[in-house]
């Protein structure tokens, strides 16, 4: 595929942001034994052995030396959760698929992949025709031979009843104004895919009192990170911290739905960029994840819980950006509130998907690997089961395609549980 590969511009990879955590690396493999990619496949050489130990023959001062086994670490920062001296072992991967990216040039197939927004403007206009052009079977094979994007991966459509920002738009004089407000950050997904998470999103802000402010905003930079073109996602963080720092700086809550995305603001574009301004700070800690916003105002006995009973059989899935946020598992704390509930907590490593990874033709079948342990406990408490539910939309939808069954955002569920959502339809009632 020499043919489809771009030269990537220059980027300062900041080895030196990590390097004071190569040495505290004690070689106990724990990381590896956990790893659910090197559990399924030898092309990777696990997170140890690929990441701090490796990454010292990839130092500033000596010459170069990232293998292609990095790239198919998924990015999952497993590594890191069970890292006993707190190695950053997923960032130190990260980095070095940036120098490969740098050294090397990018395949086409990941710098597709890695602009979910201007793909999701490009199909907002004639949403019909781009899904046919994306999902009919030809398309999906000659895709999958040209640019090596899995036939078989799970790629979402757009919505045929307009955007997000469309409906905010149509809605404006309906929506609530108040002494108490919010920004929410809603991410590709929500903007072009899935505008019903953000519609259960305001919905369940606005029960609770909030104003829902919802500012100009670009995507967050994560597909473009996890592909190693770090140039063109400090473009992208750097136009969100101009458009939002302002409002954090001002005391306002930034909420999203999107844990991958809501990630990437705290901590993976300011750590992996070297971005360290007075306007990426007041972002990082103005941040929330929306269910970790919740529980923090149910801490505080301000979170309503006027629940109806919502007699369902749930099983759920902690995505790994979700626990990467290291704030337990908050969606669960709110959802076991709600009456009628029986939820199942998932205790599967990733999914597979790893954001744009499973969608790689030579990465498909090892994603669906990886999410086999998370499939089968779907199918253990699948008795009576509507619907999983799960923060991130791309493991949302592999968890779809792998078990047949319908996934649901947390929040979809309890805006569900509030009176205003129908989950069947997706519509607010």
């Amino acid at each position: 595929m020499a043919s489809n590969t771009i030269e990537a511009s220059a980027f300062p990879i900041a080895w030196e942001s990590v390097d004071h955590s190569l040495d505290e690396c004690i070689k106990c493999n724990i990381c590896t034994m956990y790893c659910p990619v090197s559990a399924v496949t030898d092309l990777f050489a696990g997170p140890k052995y690929s990441g701090p130990q490796a990454d010292r023959f990839r130092a500033s001062d000596q010459p170069h030396s990232p293998d292609h086994g990095v790239d198919y670490c998924s990015g999952c920062r497993v590594c890191n959760d069970v890292c006993p001296t707190g190695v950053k072992i997923a960032e130190i991967n990260a980095r070095a698929r940036a120098q490969i990216v740098q050294d090397r040039g990018m395949p086409l197939r990941n710098r597709l992949l890695g602009r979910n927004e201007l793909m999701g403007k490009a199909g907002q206009y004639t949403p019909r025709i781009a899904n046919f052009a994306l999902h009919n079977p030809l398309s999906r094979v000659l895709a999958e031979k040209l640019v090596g994007i899995a036939r078989k991966a799970p790629l979402p459509r757009w919505s045929l009843t307009g955007s997000f920002g469309q409906w905010m738009q149509r809605t404006r004089t309906r929506r609530l104004r108040s002494d108490k407000k919010v920004v929410y950050f809603h991410g590709c997904a929500t903007m072009y895919y899935e505008p019903f998470i953000g519609k259960a999103a305001v919905a369940v802000l606005e029960h609770n009192g909030f104003e829902v402010i919802v500012p100009p905003q670009n995507c967050c930079g994560l597909p473009m990170l996890s592909n190693g073109e770090f140039k063109a996602a400090a473009g992208y963080h750097r136009s969100n911290v101009a458009r939002l720092a302002g409002f954090a700086r001002a005391g306002l809550p930034v909420v999203g739905t999107s844990t991958s995305c809501t990630l990437t603001l705290k901590e993976e574009a300011p750590e992996l960029l070297d971005m360290h301004d007075a306007g990426s700070t007041a972002l990082k800690q103005g941040t929330w994840d929306i269910f970790e916003f919740l529980a923090d105002l149910d801490a505080r006995g301000e979170l309503r819980t006027d629940f109806r009973t919502l007699p369902l059989n749930l099983p759920y899935h902690a995505p790994c950006q979700q626990r990467a946020h290291r704030v337990g598992k908050p969606a669960l704390q709110i959802l076991s509130q709600v009456p009628g509930i029986t939820l199942h907590e998932s205790h599967a490593r990733c999914c597979g998907i790893a954001g744009t990874y499973g969608y790689k033709v030579e990465k498909y079948q090892i994603g669906m690997d990886v999410g086999e342990e998370l499939f089968q406990f779907v199918r253990e408490h699948a008795a009576g089961t509507e619907f999983t539910a799960c923060d991130t939309e791309t493991c949302r939808w592999q968890l779809e395609h792998a078990t047949g069954i319908a996934s649901r955002h947390p929040i979809e569920i309890l805006a569900a549980a509030y009176g205003l959502y129908n989950l069947e339809t997706r519509e607010l009632t």
